[in-house]
């Protein structure tokens, strides 16, 4: 279950926007909830028309006169990338430029393995080859040592790079990167491949217009995988990109379209994030990242299909162990339900490749809206990594926890981290201890609707306009919408019963809205309710006509208090976990007999999400700490099945069981009860 929040912006902004900007009230109200108040605002950060001067970013100019000249005199070049989708497009960007500007030029990708950014057997490796003139591409501006290193053999170093700079540069010749601490350019946000894209105009005198026509296609699949922010340069770069993809006569763009989007006409941001990038990061994971340089470097047609198969596989094989991954963490969750109840997620394995445990990570922390650190252990060594979302900073856990750690990095959202032998129970402690210090009440994923819709809004010309605030991605995510007391007139289901069609009457008008992944027997609506749902409005397109389509996101019944229902889970998994509670708090968390009794015979055959039951039910006596102790009891008991992604269904049982008996509902009594006697 997530949070929902609805934005309220204020008429007079949306009123504004509307006007300077041309755009309907839906779209004024989705900029308005991101913060814009003025319509300069909104065309400084949405509406940018061109790439601003490459020699704003420091030692710009310096880097483009140092490989220039070593072009003319014939040094010995490498350009040094990294394994990931930006890494590897930054190679490819920068050393076609250079072959193609003659330059005796190579490149060097590390495996995995190998670990990320520079390290010292490469470096001694490129200079055994002659390598002169060593240029990094999406990492090197915390090689400090390594940099010493390479001077050390005689070759010089060009940093460029998109992360943040440490507390010191690394000795070079020049460094690149927009989050210098004395860099003034504009705009701070580009990934790996676009500060590449940017030092080849600046190596063509400065002029973007050659670099975007030839690497735009291959900078905008990088900005979109990198999740940086789409706001700025970027958006200028991944619409021009993205144009370039659709008509692309780059034989590596057209192989891998025919794969995963064989449609053209439906690539934008989300396609190419869920089509196009799994592949190239697949050879990093699963293969080797030169699998995919070599792709995008082949101009054979036939070569480049043979080589997107591969990628393809790759691909799959990612698939199949994040499965493998996944039915495992499922497995240990239903084995032992605590592994979910703490403040965070910590769960570890054997053998879990660590190139899928960040997804992995990513996946439970969607699923269970806690922040989640997945380990796997090979060679003896536990490694792992850790996602989060607003309010709860990994890397902050990371640092509290760090005495059980050999090395750690990473920042709020995303952290990876070496625990060392021996101490992962620690680990687990110094995690909850961090969390409870900060976070008596922990933060929970919310779903932010730009603005609660008005019946007469929900027409074609309103929704079509969204599409101005295209291409959608990290600062820029497609709007939420919220819709209120919308009466359900029917629900059908779709694609053998793994969707659901839901009619809605929203004011005097009835619309269809689509769920998807949620088949009708597990839905927490029902005919005749009254609803708010929480969805994405889109234009369907059949022949040359246009519908509107309503994508549901979430369903609640209309009047569902979620305060109480987030309040109540926060006490229930703290007496789960020993935490003393207010002492009134245990006996209004005992359930009766007849509302287990009523909690058991509303779940469906086929079974249902707790929280959907929960809401099915619509029983304002019932909170959710009774239900959620009364659905334990049941599952201590044999009564119910609850799956690792909460689902419940019925165990035939043709014995009478006492409830109470369970030792869940057995501790509540026995708190209820000294209270009581106190």
């Amino acid at each position: 279950m997530k949070k929902w929040k609805i934005g309220n912006c204020q008429k007079e902004i949306i009123s504004v926007l509307m006007s300077g900007c041309g755009v309907t009230s839906l779209t004024a109200a989705a900029l308005a909830n991101k913060g814009y108040s003025s319509p300069e605002s909104v065309f400084r950060d949405l509406d940018p028309s061109e790439l601003s001067d490459p020699f704003l970013i420091t030692d710009m100019q310096r880097a483009a006169d140092i490989i220039n000249e070593a072009i003319e005199s014939y040094q010995r070049i490498c350009v040094y990338g990294d394994y990931d989708c930006d890494g590897i497009m930054s190679t490819v960007i920068l050393y076609t430029y250079l072959l193609e500007s003659g330059a005796d030029v190579t490149y060097y990708i590390p495996e995995r393995s190998d670990g990320y950014g520079l390290n010292k057997n490469a470096i001694m490796e490129l200079s055994q080859q002659g390598t002169e003139l060593i240029i990094t591409v999406d990492n090197g501006i915390s090689a400090v040592e390594e940099a010493e290193y390479i001077y050390s053999l005689g070759m010089k170093l060009i940093v460029t790079d998109h992360h943040r700079q440490g507390e010191v540069l690394p000795r070079a010749e020049a460094v690149v990167d927009p989050h210098r601490h004395d860099c003034l350019s504009t705009f701070k946000h580009l990934c790996g491949a676009g500060v590449a894209l940017k030092l080849v105009a600046a190596l063509c005198g400065g002029d973007c217009t050659f670099a975007l026509e030839q690497f735009g296609d291959l900078a905008a699949i990088a900005t979109i995988a990198d999740v940086v922010s789409l706001t700025g340069e970027n958006r200028f770069l991944v619409s021009y990109g993205l144009e370039l993809i659709k008509n692309s006569d780059r034989p590596a763009i057209i192989a891998l379209k025919n794969i995963c989007l064989p449609d053209s006409s439906e690539i934008d941001s989300r396609s190419v994030s869920f089509g196009i990038a799994p592949m190239i990061n697949s050879s990093g994971r699963f293969g080797s990242p030169k699998k995919a340089a070599e792709l995008f470097l082949c101009e054979a047609p036939e070569k480049a299909s043979a080589a997107a198969e591969e990628l393809h596989e790759l691909n799959n094989m990612r698939r199949q162990e994040e499965k493998r991954i996944m039915d495992e963490i499922f497995a240990m969750i239903e084995n032992d339900p605590m592994l979910i109840r703490g403040r965070i997620i910590f769960i570890s394995g054997k053998g879990w490749h660590h190139g899928v445990i960040g997804i992995a990570a990513a996946r439970i922390m969607e699923l269970f809206g806690k922040p989640c650190f997945i380990a796997s252990e090979e060679n003896g060594e536990l490694r792992g990594s850790a996602r989060s979302f607003e309010g709860f900073s990994v890397f902050e856990a990371l640092t509290y926890a760090s005495d059980a750690l050999e090395k750690f990095g990473g920042h709020p959202g995303a952290g990876g981290f070496t625990i060392n032998q021996g101490m992962a129970d620690e680990f687990r402690r110094l995690l909850e201890e961090y969390a409870l210090k900060n976070n008596k009440v922990m933060p929970v994923m919310t779903l932010s609707a730009a603005t609660a819709v008005r019946p007469e809004e929900l027409n074609v010309k309103n929704v079509g306009g969204i599409s101005l605030l295209e291409p959608f991605g990290m600062d820029n995510e497609k709007p939420l919408f919220n819709i209120s007391n919308a009466l359900v007139t029917d629900i059908v289901s779709y694609s053998g019963g793994r969707h659901s069609g839901i009619m809605m009457k929203v004011g005097s008008n009835s619309f269809r809205g689509v769920y998807f992944r949620m088949p009708p027997h597990e839905l927490s609506a029902f005919k005749g309710a009254k609803c708010d749902l929480m969805v994405t409005l889109e234009l369907d397109h059949y022949r040359d006509d246009e519908r509107l389509s309503i994508i549901v996101r979430d369903i609640r019944y209309s009047g569902f208090d979620q305060d109480a229902v987030f309040n109540a889970l926060s006490a229930f998994e703290a007496f789960l976990r020993g935490e003393e509670l207010p002492p009134a708090y245990y006996r209004r968390m005992l359930p009766s007999r007849d509302e287990a009794v009523r909690i058991y015979k509303n779940i469906p055959e086929f079974g249902i999400s707790a929280d959907n039951l929960f809401m099915r039910l619509k029983d304002n006596s019932l909170n959710y700490c009774k239900f959620s102790a009364a659905v334990e009891a049941m599952r201590q008991l044999g009564l119910v099945n609850v799956s690792a992604e909460s689902k419940i269904t019925r165990i035939k049982n043709t014995h009478k069981t006492d409830l109470f008996s369970a030792p869940v509902l057995s501790a509540l009594s026995e708190k209820a009860m000294a209270v009581q006697k106190s």
